[in-house]
């Protein structure tokens, strides 16, 4: 079990990086990188961004349960 949570730790760790490297930065971000300039009229950021947004919380939260499954299993391992 405890194999089963660093694997996954690792690969949430891999994804939760990849992720933050295309958000906006200063500048472009991922509507700038293919392409650019399809963002709403509202004021809002793009359609890509706001998936990139809610993609980036649902792994971070996986990320973090990782963390507390892990440490409460090392708790009461022995």
């Amino acid at each position: 079990m405890i194999l089963l949570f660093t694997v996954l730790l690792v690969l949430t760790s891999a994804i939760m990086i990849l992720l933050v490297l295309l958000h906006k930065g200063r500048g472009g971000g991922l509507s700038d990188m293919f392409g650019g300039g399809v963002s709403s009229s509202l004021g809002g950021s793009s359609v890509a961004e706001r998936n990139l947004d809610r993609f980036t919380v649902g792994v971070g939260v996986i990320w973090f349960a990782c963390i507390v499954a892990l440490g409460l299993l090392k708790a009461y391992q022995g």
